[in-house]
């Protein structure tokens, strides 16, 4: 194995062996043509070093024999790598060839480095179907011609799913998500103008739909990823197929349940895919109870991180490729699998600061609804925030051959770490938390898990009335009804459109909250339905 950086030891070569950065070729009758299997393999894998001179022995273990004219070697190379009929692209420069000196016998050491996607494949002769090769731990092996053509769609300078599919029209997307996706949009976004568009408009200001040469829009591919149904999916992407798979109960490798793209009970695309996974995955997360001012802060680092992955095994997915998206949760941790090669360098990829996503355009769809980072640092923050809880550092790892990557956060065993977590938080300076003697935190399926003694007197008063609304409530129903409570007790009388203004909110949803509140005995309603009025019930649940 060679050691970190490309750096080797080379008065200590007996202790290498090959591997996956490191060949050693003996070239005692030449320059072999074998150099240039290894340097395919190496330019369209993680790069590698390649030894001329040096012979593997029987026990693997690696030894020096020199070369006999090692300058003309050198020579023989430079003419080589510039000969387009030889290999098709140079990737070299002077400090990579270099000959040195070991026990007295000159090697020459050839530091391939990892070629750019624009540059790949990188190939052997003329024909890239038969001479474009990748590495593993066995050595050099011939790609196969879907592997090829997975490389040659990631050459293209243009994001992948920004393609114009000029055979569809809209009708190809499911409406139901596109409302879901809007409703989204607006709770973050409230006074943006995109809100007042017709939906044909919006759609082209997200990306998920173009014109084509025809003068008519069509959906892109991200639009009709994100978007469409299932059925209509298919036509563009015959292997797309989107998996999740819960096993809680590790003595069978059954899932305890399941969704898949291809069941024909809901659209199949990805933006309905992501919203009915995400809450499955951070079902059983703890959620320490903090305050933001006058607001519950229920969604925690490793929530945003369990979106941020889902998000980022969509982004970097080639849907063209083989075996889909699989999206696993057990008892041991997660795992996010999408069908392509990484396009840049697992280093740099785990170090953030570069962003190359294979489908740019539905991240920037999911990065208006904040899912996804869109500044390369996607997966650093993933890494950083899951050892930071779990001290269980993430891992991944890349499958040549089938071109997959796997993200997997293990738990190691251990619980999260809710100290640790805290300190992850945005703006911790802003947080206040219960008073010492009040547990730290809820289960994020909303059961509560606080010791009650003395809750009520020891936190602020709305922060008293959700806790009594989580009783029968979603955490987020709590916290928008408590808010209009809040609101009808400074207030003498308030109407739908108060909460409209106060929640952002349409005013049919306004008239339910309301409704809802009276039924529970907190408010009391007057007048008649159009302009019907509310107040707040003296002594109500008190």
């Amino acid at each position: 194995m060679m050691k970190k950086e490309n750096i080797l030891e080379l008065n200590k070569l007996e202790e290498y062996r090959e591997g996956n950065q490191l060949e050693a070729k003996a070239a005692q009758g030449g320059m072999p043509d074998t150099l240039w299997d290894s340097y395919s393999a190496f330019a369209n894998t993680d790069g590698g070093c390649i030894l001329l001179g040096v012979k593997e022995y029987d026990d693997h273990s690696l030894h020096v024999i020199g070369l006999k004219d090692a300058e003309k070697m050198k020579k023989d190379f430079w003419n080589g790598v510039n000969n387009r009929q030889k290999i098709s692209v140079n990737l070299m420069t002077e400090r990579r060839v270099r000959i040195e000196n070991v026990d007295g016998k000159d090697i020459i050491v050839l530091e391939v480095p990892r070629a750019e996607r624009t540059s790949r494949p990188v190939f052997k002769g003329m024909d890239p179907r038969k001479g474009t090769y990748r590495r593993n731990h066995e050595g050099d092996y011939l790609c196969s011609l879907e592997e090829v053509s997975a490389m040659f769609r990631d050459a293209a300078l243009d994001s992948q799913d920004a393609k114009v599919l000029k055979k569809m029209d809209l009708t190809v997307f499911c409406q139901d998500s596109i409302r879901g996706y809007r409703q989204v949009f607006q709770n973050i976004h409230p006074n943006h103008t995109w809100n007042r568009l017709e939906d044909e408009v919006f759609l082209r200001r997200i990306g998920a739909s173009a014109m084509g040469d025809d003068g008519g829009f069509h959906p892109t591919a991200a639009g009709l990823l994100v978007f469409g149904y299932e059925n209509e999916i298919v036509r563009e992407f015959p292997q797309y197929f989107l998996d999740y798979q819960e096993n809680r109960q590790m003595a069978t490798t059954r899932w305890t349940d399941r969704i898949v793209s291809s069941s024909g009970d809901w659209s199949g695309n990805v933006f309905d895919f992501v919203y009915k996974v995400v809450p499955k995955l951070t079902a059983e997360l703890k959620v320490p109870f903090v305050m933001r001012g006058m607001q519950r802060v229920d969604d925690t680092p490793v929530h945003k991180i369990l979106r941020e992955a889902i998000t980022n095994a969509c982004a970097h997915a080639d849907f063209y490729g083989r075996r889909g998206l699989v999206i696993s949760k057990n008892s041991v941790g997660f795992s996010f699998a999408n069908p392509g090669s990484m396009r840049v360098a697992k280093k740099e990829a785990i170090e953030g600061g570069v962003s190359d996503p294979r489908n740019g355009v539905m991240l920037k769809i999911f990065s208006l609804i904040n899912y996804g980072e869109r500044a390369g640092s996607g997966l650093n923050s993933i890494f950083h925030v899951w050892n930071h809880v779990y001290h269980t550092p993430a891992e991944i790892h890349e499958d040549m051959g089938v071109d997959r990557v796997t993200v997997t956060l293990p738990n190691g065993g251990h619980e999260q770490d809710v100290k640790a977590m805290l300190e992850l938080y945005d703006h911790p300076e802003e947080l206040t938390f219960p008073e010492e003697g009040v547990s730290e935190y809820v289960s994020g399926n909303g059961e509560d898990v606080r010791n009650d003694v003395g809750l009520s007197e020891k936190i602020s008063e709305k922060q008293n009335i959700m806790l009594r609304l989580s009783e029968i409530m979603s955490e987020k129903m709590s916290e928008r009804l408590s808010e209009i409570i809040m609101m009808a007790k400074s207030q003498e009388l308030i109407a739908a459109s108060d909460v409209f203004s106060l929640l952002s909110v349409d005013e049919r949803q306004a008239r339910r909250y309301l409704n809802r509140l009276v039924d529970l005995g907190f408010l009391e309603a007057e007048g008649v339905t159009k302009n019907k009025k509310y107040r707040y019930k003296r002594g109500a649940r008190e």
